[in-house]
């Protein structure tokens, strides 16, 4: 009797799933997609029901080979990707590839990797869902054709190496909307009023003007301001009224993945990527000493809110036996899912409750403990008691105003206790105060405003947009945003999306022609119609029929009409260096600047920025720093350049007729042993800056931090890097990480 066989998704999982299970099973993991679409064609056929042409992924021939191998050696194969649309296209594709060496396939999931999740899956085990097979087979295609009709487009009126997405683009045009929106905001002045007052007893207390003559202050510049500061002068403050009553505060629902991408983004800084990368090493396993592999969270692609009986009644038991009675409410709280959330899973929650954070602080990196934290906390307190507070609002009557103080007192913590939210700290402190009570002005005070327009998106309210008009679903918002980043339509400016040129110019296109896939109503209507074919009240191919006949169409249109823009967006300016030409946005491979229309008669070309309104101001160019003559034509002097990344190289001053150009040097002797080259700034990617050998790829010694030639006194290393911290300062430090060396910069008098 052979072993039944166990496939998993991750190899992580392996290790996890093979401690509690006995050894009749064997464990294997498909490492992901083992079959899509084929990378450089569209792979379906639009003629035949949109039949798609599946193929193994480049790369996988071993793993799947290996699962074949595994597979007819089983008595009975359980496929066990995650518990969603992807998870189930995954177990499908599987099944399609080892089928003719076992027929004997089994579907199981599990929530949590625990040995009563597993044990439990495998004692119940289904058939492959084809309904929710086919809502992500419909999606995939989907989204190929989009990506893969509407991108060539771009390449050829705009750029290369430019995409169009389903969601994507949608996600594109709320950034690019909200721009324009503060683009077009008039700031409006107004004043601001508050008196500090005192009372027969201490503690003097502020309070905000409420109403004017009955009605809501609009004090909308300085002389009205000064004219309302006249009608109080001389007035007697006396308390109007005085309302006290106890108010509740009800915790929040355990996370699902958006609200954990948004907590993340506003309480850790980590975006989205990121987040559901430790995310997936907490669920797959992590390891804990002598409780060896462990898994902390439950799956965390959820947009359900549902708990199981077990894990609430594992929260009472730690918080009754560590909080007290009190902290646990009457009747347990149950929280109900959005109508489009897959409630089959659970929310996101520690797997173990009483596993608290700071008893496996010392086993895990910083990241995963302070995720861990932030998941344990919130679902803790989810299953707390109210937090109760003594509300105090004092409306004060001065002449013609009205002035009111708000106060509250915390009377018990409840949830609070394991969620401490700055927001959740008391708004004043208030003396006892009664009605008709007669208070002395200590001072007024008036400031004057003005209104802002609507804050860009960050990370998390985009994705908390995106939620909240049904585009997109919560595994796919990570890459969302990422693609948005990579493809340079949006860049970070004090961490919220802040669209390019390249990105407005790529949105307008869209907009203007493919204007049904631009919409986010269109588009969340879609992610319904794909829901309906997850339960089985869709066909796949019928959606994408109905999709198809607007959408060919409207394709051909734009390949006649869409303008192009390849040579340049007309900014209406006229080139500073020449009589005649125009300067123009080009999109260059290292990002945007302006160059003239009259290229190559005229070279001239700037850097710029936008102001508030949108309008280009021209950046001007300090005088190069100059480094000699350049070896190669011998006339042209070496000068230091800049990347459109922010990055420095060393060019000719003759280019473009000589174009030798080189890194800046360290003067810093690459410290590899045997090899003679010298430690060279260059760029990464992203613009940030790095030094690595110049004889690279022979020698690919790098590192982050400007290099200095010390060596380690500590561990002998030829170098030392030059570092800035807070707790530190300015110093020098060790490269190698495991030697710890570092020495204070003593800074010149």
């Amino acid at each position: 009797m052979g072993k039944d066989l166990i496939i998993v998704e991750s190899p992580a999982k392996i290790k996890t799933i093979k401690k509690f299970l006995g050894s009749g099973y064997e464990v294997e993991a498909s490492v992901g997609h083992v079959r899509d679409l084929p990378a450089k064609t569209l792979g379906v056929d639009e003629e035949h029901d949109f039949t798609p042409e599946y193929q193994i992924i480049p790369g996988k021939a071993k793993v799947v080979s290996k699962l074949k191998s595994a597979a007819k050696a089983a008595d009975t194969v359980y496929l066990a990707p995650d518990p969603d649309r992807e998870g189930e296209a995954i177990a499908w594709h599987v099944a399609e590839i080892i089928k003719g060496s076992n027929t004997n396939l089994k579907r199981i999931q599990f929530n949590e990797i625990t040995a009563k999740a597993v044990k439990e899956a495998l004692a119940h085990p289904t058939e492959l869902r084809k309904p929710l097979f086919d809502s992500q087979q419909a999606r995939r295609i989907l989204d190929r054709l989009v990506g893969y009709k509407i991108s060539p487009l771009l390449w050829k009126k705009v750029k290369r190496g430019l995409s169009a997405g389903r969601v994507q683009s949608v996600a594109l045009r709320l950034i690019v909307d909200r721009e324009r929106e503060r683009q077009a905001f008039v700031s409006e002045e107004y004043w601001l009023f508050k008196v500090t007052l005192e009372g027969a007893t201490p503690p003097p207390f502020e309070a905000d003007l409420w109403k004017v003559d009955g009605a809501k202050p609009v004090i909308g510049d300085e002389g009205a301001a000064l004219a309302l500061e006249g009608r109080i002068a001389g007035q007697s403050f006396l308390v109007e009224d005085v309302v006290e009553k106890e108010r509740q505060r009800q915790p929040r629902p355990p996370f699902i993945t958006s609200t954990l991408q948004q907590d993340a983004s506003n309480k850790l800084g980590f975006n989205a990527k990121r987040t559901m990368s430790v995310a997936q090493r907490l669920y797959e396993g992590v390891e804990l000493g002598e409780r060896g592999t462990t898994a902390l969270i439950t799956y965390m692609r959820t947009d359900s809110v549902r708990v199981s009986d077990e894990a609430r009644d594992a929260a009472r038991e730690w918080i009754t036996a560590n909080l007290g009675p009190d902290f646990y409410p009457k009747t347990a709280r149950v929280y109900k899912s959005k109508g489009s959330a897959q409630d089959a899973h659970e929310a996101i929650r520690p797997v173990d409750p009483s596993l608290t954070p700071d008893s496996i602080k010392n086993a895990l990196p910083p990241e995963q403990y302070k995720l861990y934290r932030l998941i344990w906390e919130r679902f803790m307190a989810s299953q707390m008691a109210s937090a109760r507070f003594w509300d105090t609002v004092v409306t004060v009557a001065s002449g013609p105003a009205q002035w009111r103080a708000k106060g509250e007192r915390l009377i018990f913590p409840g949830f609070l206790r394991v969620w401490p939210q700055v927001e959740d700290s008391a708004t004043a402190t208030l003396p006892g105060l009664e009605k008709g009570q007669e208070l002395r002005l200590d001072k007024l005070h008036k400031e004057q405003k003005f209104t802002q327009p609507p804050a860009r998106f960050s990370e998390a309210s985009l994705v908390h947009r995106l939620e909240e008009l049904g585009i997109g679903r919560p595994s796919t918002y990570a890459a969302i945003i990422s693609t948005l980043t990579e493809r340079d339509y949006v860049r970070m400016a004090e961490k919220h999306f802040e669209p390019t040129d390249l990105g407005v110019i790529v949105c307008d296109l869209l907009v203007e022609h493919f204007g049904q896939l631009m919409d986010a109503g269109f588009t969340a209507r879609m992610e319904e119609g794909l829901d309906h074919v997850a339960e089985g009240d869709t066909d796949w191919v019928e959606l994408l029929k109905d999709f198809a006949k607007d959408f060919y169409p409207t394709l051909d249109k734009a390949r006649e009409t869409m303008a192009q823009v390849k040579a340049g967006m007309d900014t209406g300016l006229s080139c500073p260096q020449c009589e005649d030409g125009r300067l123009v946005v080009k999109f260059g491979k290292n990002g945007t600047f302006l160059g003239c229309t009259n290229y190559p008669a005229c070279a001239f070309t700037s850097n710029y920025t936008r102001d508030a309104a949108g309008q280009i101001q021209l950046v001007k160019e300090e005088p190069p720093e100059e480094l000699g003559l350049c070896p190669k034509c011998k006339t042209g002097r070496l000068v230091v350049k800049k990347t459109k990344t922010g990055g420095r190289f060393v060019a000719c001053s003759n280019y473009p007729e000589c174009r030798h150009a080189e890194s800046v040097g360290t003067g810093v002797a690459c410290p590899r042993e045997g090899c003679d080259g010298e430690l060279v700034e260059k760029t990464s990617r992203r613009g940030k800056p790095f030094y690595s050998c110049s004889k690279y790829p022979k020698c690919d010694y790098a590192v982050w931090d400007y290099p200095v030639a010390k060596p380690c006194p500590l561990c002998g290393s030829k170098i030392l890097v030059r570092k800035e911290s807070k707790a530190k300062g300015p110093h020098l430090a060790c490269p190698k990480k495991e030697c710890g060396y570092w020495e204070k910069i003593e800074q010149p008098a």
